[in-house]
C-alpha cells in the first residue's frame, strides 16, 4: 500500500495526539484491523483511496488490534474491521465489517467541514445576536454554493419561521427530498412552523390569559396560548394547555389538543421526564 501523508498508523504513543487531539482540527476515522484479518485487507484499498480523495478533509487513523491490544480494549473492539470516527475529541459514529465505498463516503460526508460550514456558523452567530435577516443572507449565500448541502436549508426553514416568513419556510421545506424529509429536524421545523402560524393570528398572551380567567372553557384561547408557549420554549405549559384542549373537546379541529401534545413530544426528541409525565396523563385521558 502506497504511503499518503492523510494515513497514520497508531500506537498508545501517538494515540492522543494523532487521534484525539487532530480530531479537533478534521474528522479521524479509525480503522481498527488485524494483520489475519481477510476483511480488513478487503476494506483497506478503498479506505486508501478514499484519504488520497478527500485530501485531509479527514485523517485516516489504523490500528493493528494485535500490536496495540490496549487500545482495542479501551475502545471495546469485538470484531474487525472496526471503524470508529473521532470529531472533536470524542466519537461520532462507527461501522462494523465490511463496507461499500458508497457507505463510507456517507460516513465521511455527514461530518466532514464543508466550506459552506464556515457561512452557516456566521449565520448562527448572527442569528443568536438578534439580526435574522443577516442570517438569512447568509445562509441563502452558502445554499448557493453548496445547492446539495441540506443542513443549509433546515437552517434556512428555521430562520424564515423566526422572521414570520412562513410561505418561504414552507417552501424550503417542501422543496427538499423524501428523505431529508424524514429526518427528525424536518418534523420539528414543520411542526414549529404550524404553531408559529396558529399564534400569528391569536391575540396576545395577555388577553389570552385574561380570556381563560373569565371563560375557563375557551377551548380556542387554550390553544393558541399553547402554540405561543412552544414558540418560546415553555414546552411543560404548552403541554399542559394542549391537556386541557384534548380534555375539554377531542374533536376540537380534528383532535388539536393531542396532536399538540404529540408535536411538542417531537421538539423534546421523544424522551425525558416532561414527555414520561405528559404521556401519562395523555393515556389516562385516552383510556
Amino acid at each position: 500500500m502506497n504511503e499518503s501523508p492523510y494515513v497514520v498508523t497508531i500506537t498508545t504513543q501517538n494515540f492522543v495526539e494523532a487521534v484525539i487531539e487532530k480530531s479537533k482540527e478534521v474528522p479521524v476515522l479509525v480503522d481498527f484491523w488485524a494483520e489475519w484479518c481477510s476483511p480488513c485487507k478487503t476494506l483497506m484499498p478503498t479506505l486508501y483511496k478514499l484519504a488520497d480523495a478527500y485530501q485531509g478533509n479527514f485523517i485516516l487513523a489504523k490500528i493493528n488490534i494485535d500490536e496495540q491490544p490496549e487500545l482495542a480494549t479501551q475502545y471495546s473492539v469485538r470484531s474487525v474491521p472496526t471503524l470508529k470516527l473521532f470529531k472533536n475529541s470524542n466519537i461520532v459514529d462507527e461501522l462494523l465489517g465490511v463496507q461499500p465505498e458508497s457507505a463510507l463516503r456517507t460516513l465521511i460526508e455527514r461530518h466532514r467541514e464543508r466550506p459552506a460550514d464556515r457561512l452557516r456558523q456566521q449565520a448562527n452567530i448572527a442569528y443568536k445576536q438578534g439580526n435574522i435577516k443577516a442570517a438569512i443572507e447568509i445562509l441563502q449565500t452558502a445554499r448557493a454554493e453548496e445547492p446539495d448541502y441540506y443542513p443549509l436549508h433546515l437552517d434556512l426553514a428555521n430562520y424564515f419561521i423566526s422572521d414570520k416568513q412562513f410561505d418561504d419556510a414552507e417552501r424550503v421545506l417542501q422543496a427538499l427530498p423524501v428523505n431529508i424529509q424524514a429526518d427528525p429536524i424536518f418534523n420539528q421545523l414543520s411542526n414549529k412552523l404550524n404553531f408559529a402560524r396558529i399564534a400569528l393570528t391569536a391575540p396576545t398572551i395577555d388577553h389570552l390569559d385574561t380570556q381563560i380567567a373569565q371563560h375557563p372553557d375557551d377551548i380556542q384561547a387554550y390553544y393558541q396560548r399553547g402554540a405561543y408557549a412552544v414558540l418560546i420554549g415553555e414546552y411543560e405549559k404548552a403541554l399542559a394547555d394542549f391537556l386541557v384542549v384534548m380534555r375539554l373537546n377531542r374533536r376540537f379541529q380534528e383532535d388539536a389538543g393531542r396532536k399538540g401534545i404529540l408535536a411538542v413530544f417531537n421538539l423534546l426528541n421523544n424522551q425525558g421526564d416532561l414527555v414520561s409525565q405528559y404521556r401519562s396523563k395523555m393515556s389516562a385521558l385516552l383510556y
